[in-house]
């Protein structure tokens, strides 16, 4: 059976060691396939059989593990019950739903209690579910006032900071006026005396610090160790110590003032306190691509039900809904046009200022912009499936995989914790025997900084972090990576192939010249080959009658009309014989061909377009040509790409003359012409087999087995669904250039994580030995340890402001 996935936030972690505890506990269970948490979004993604497993025990696992799963509640009103059994039928069909963990029913209420995981669905889906059982659910109105659970978290851990911060100032003040240089300070005697210090320092230890013990009890428990494990030892030391201290200088007769290690414990709490919540604003910064996308959307929508229009919140439009919208107003949901036309500004999705035309029957994509006309549109896409939500889940997804480049770090993180607690108790022991025998105080402070400084925070926040300010950075500008690993592959690509159709070029034929044998007028034969082709379906015709509308000439009834496969057409306009087509069919017509009119078409056709011949009246009238132009962007993008050390090629399934014109017109370094759709993928592993690394760039059906086989594939978004499903990267504004920013986007993010790597190594590399000689107070590696967290998010946030233009 077909494998599934879900996506779950986890609440408790506190560093990367608690991320890979998760993980490859969920990489035990029975039925999992593949386990992926990421420390800096909080969310684990899980690939699993249904069969053999479901969220729900994944959900058991993780508070087993001594994490928590983040869900959120809603309530509804429930219409159309009539007894017990309704109630039963309703209860049962929403937990059934993937992502529900609990559904509760009251019949004498009516009403009904849902628990759900939000990334797997959604309060619109469980109307639907319920509509389509014969009841209907009516949303509370104060579900709209959740309140984010980070928010609330901050807000916590603020008060537990200004609580610590109060009673730590005291006993910062202590170790402050302990310096000679501050020796001026004014330090009350009471803030000397062991018992007052050990009132301050022990709500510090047991209150605000109990989380730390709690992460710490776990994760022993779990025979693993964390952050936590470190900073709850090294306070523990210093509090336990000075208390042994405060007792010995108690029954000495409480003369003199003891070496008390209270403030340094106390401190070091109240530092990385203050440090998680820098952190965890600054993580918060990098999620605002995805809340960016989601604030595209708009709030609520205008339908009509049952005859009447109301104005309903966008969660609950139901697919089939029948939607009004006014000039100005945001496109809802996805569908499709049923009465009314407008301008549409599809610049989010596009890219392009320019507004596109929009009549019945055409489709509309939520979250564009009517422009100038009312109206009426059929929902056919809502919640998780609109265009915008699929441009969400696609940037979380990348956000929440992970590169190659991270397996490192978390291998390094899970074994970190244990080898740092090997290395402080023996610098403990070194100190106490060798360097200042028999000094415990001496031996216990360099045992402490080395427990406090070596948290793995910053090296389990150095990948993710810039994946996600990376990713979501370039989402902004039209670019969707499907995950972090083709964020990293893309930087080292050397050779880029292109498809000609729809990629290069336009990907619809234009009219481009129209060349006049002596004796005919240019307008007169235009109205007549229009007349004449506007009686055809074959594009090439169209292209004609296009373009000759496009000059404002009327068109004519043609009398009668003939397609003739392979040659072209016969018509009679106006009493007048008309043939267009190939030189074969003027030849079976009798019909002679000028030399001026022969080399006319010849050097048409070598500029890679295709020529036809016109005749009136059994006489040449001329030639005129139609190709596939190329995009205005295509040679400045490429040239981009040159400039990146790109080699350039195109595949195409057209003849070698046409490609070679085509490519000469943008300075293309290669072309592999007439390839049949079925040898594309072929082609790419011959380049692949001598040593290339290949970017595939295509917009078709014909195009994705090449897309998938390739190193890096991107899809043009303009182009199909198959498309852009076999593609490792959407290019949603259907522009070359959009290629040469994808692979400066990889390249400036895979800089960004190897310089967040590398500080986080050197930190630790420089701070442990640092610790272990005596030079670094507690209080001091709290703060560094504490302040390196958020130097690493604070660098990769330098992605949200890459500006690829300069």
């Amino acid at each position: 059976m077909a494998t599934e996935e879900s996506t779950l936030q986890i609440s408790g972690m506190t560093c990367t060691a608690c991320a890979a505890r998760v993980e490859k506990g969920i990489s035990k269970m029975t039925g999992v396939d593949k386990a992926n948490v990421n420390f800096a979004l909080e969310q684990l993604s899980v690939q699993y059989n249904p069969d053999q497993t479901n969220v729900s025990e994944f959900k058991k696992e993780i508070e087993k593990i001594g994490y928590g799963v983040i869900e959120q509640k809603t309530e509804f009103d429930i219409s159309g019950m009539t007894c017990a059994a309704c109630a039963t039928k309703i209860e049962k069909g929403i937990r059934k739903m993937e992502g529900v963990s609990s559904a509760n029913v009251n019949f004498a209420l009516e009403t009904i209690s849902v628990t759900y995981n939000e990334k797997e669905v959604q309060p619109s889906e469980m109307v639907a579910k319920v509509k389509k059982l014969g009841y209907e659910l009516i949303p509370k109105e104060d579900n709209q006032d959740k309140m984010d659970h980070k928010q609330a978290e901050i807000r916590k851990q603020t008060r537990k900071f200004i609580f610590s911060a109060i009673l730590t100032l005291p006993l910062l003040w202590t170790m402050v006026a302990h310096f000679n240089f501050l020796s001026f300070i004014y330090l009350p005697d009471i803030f000397m005396n062991p018992w007052f210090q050990l009132a301050l320092a022990t709500p510090v230890q047991f209150i605000v610090g109990a989380q730390f013990y709690k992460g710490a009890y776990t994760s022993l428990r779990n025979k693993s160790a964390n952050m936590d494990v470190l900073v709850a030892l090294g306070t523990s030391a210093a509090y336990f110590y000075s208390l042994y201290l405060s007792f010995e200088w108690m029954n000495a007769g409480g003369v003199g003032e003891p070496e008390l290690y209270f403030e340094a414990a106390a401190v070091i709490i109240t530092l990385i306190l203050l440090g998680k919540l820098f952190e965890v604003r600054a993580k918060g910064k990098t999620s605002q691509a995805i809340q960016k996308l989601l604030d595209l959307q708009a709030k609520t929508a205008r339908v009509v039900r049952n005859g009447m229009e109301q104005e309903i919140p966008i969660e609950e439009v139901l697919e089939g809904d029948v939607i009004l919208v006014r000039p100005g107003e945001k496109i809802p949901v996805d569908g499709v046009i049923i009465e009314g036309q407008s301008a549409i500004d599809e610049s989010m999705l596009t890219g392009e200022s320019i507004p596109i035309d929009k009549v019945p029957g055409d489709a509309v994509i939520g979250a564009t912009i009517n422009k100038n006309g009312s109206l009426k549109m059929n929902a056919t896409k809502v919640g998780k499936d609109t265009a915008l939500a699929q441009i969400v889940k696609v940037v979380e997804d990348a956000q929440g995989s992970k590169a190659d480049i991270q397996r490192l770090a978390d291998k390094i993180s899970g074994v970190f914790v244990p080898i740092v607690v090997v290395i402080a108790i023996a610098t403990f022991f070194i100190w106490f025997f060798v360097v200042t025998p028999g000094d415990f105080r001496s031996s216990l402070i360099p045992m402490i900084s080395i427990l406090v400084i070596a948290c793995p925070c910053a090296l389990g926040l150095a990948t993710p972090t810039s994946i996600m300010a990376g990713s979501g950075r370039a989402a902004e500008m039209g670019l969707l990576y499907k995950g972090g690993e083709h964020l990293e592959t893309t930087q080292s690509i050397d050779t880029v192939v292109l498809d000609k159709t729809g990629t290069v070029t336009k990907g619809e034929p234009t009219l481009t010249d129209i060349v006049v044998a002596d004796g005919f007028q240019e307008k007169d034969v235009l109205q007549l080959v229009g007349s004449a082709e506007n009686q055809s379906e074959h594009p090439l015709a169209q292209a004609i009658v296009r373009g000759v509308e496009e000059k404002n000439i009327t068109l004519l009834e043609a009398e009668s009309f003939e397609a003739l496969p392979g040659y072209g057409i016969r018509a009679v306009i106006e009493g007048k014989e008309l043939f267009v087509g190939t030189r074969k069919l003027m030849r079976e017509q009798e019909i002679s061909i000028l030399n001026e009119t022969e080399e006319k078409m010849e050097q048409l056709e070598q500029d890679g377009k295709t020529a036809m011949l016109l005749a009136i009246a059994g006489q040449i009238a001329g030639v005129i040509a139609v190709a596939d132009t190329v995009k205005e962007t295509s040679k400045e993008a490429i040239a981009r790409m040159h400039k990146l050390g790109l080699e350039v090629i195109m595949l195409t399934g057209d003849n070698e003359r046409t490609a070679d014109a085509i490519a000469k017109q943008v300075d293309i370094d290669q072309v592999i012409a007439e390839v049949l759709p079925d040898q594309k993928s072929e082609a790419i592993k011959k380049l692949q087999a001598k040593g290339k690394k290949v970017a595939m760039v295509g917009d078709g059906i014909n195009d994705a087995p090449a897309l998938a086989m390739a190193d890096v594939g991107m899809a043009v978004g303009t182009g199909t669904d198959i498309a852009i499903e076999a593609a490792d990267i959407t290019l949603m504004r259907g522009n070359l250039n959009s290629v040469a920013d994808a692979v400066i986007m990889s390249q400036k993010t895979m800089r960004n994580i190897k310089q967040n790597l590398f500080f986080a190594f050197i930190y630790n590399t420089i701070g442990i030995p640092i610790a272990a000689i005596g030079l670094l107070a507690p209080w001091v590696a709290g703060a560094a340890m504490a302040f390196s967290s958020v130097s690493v998010v604070l660098n990769a946030l330098r992605l949200q402001r890459v500006d690829l233009k300069k």
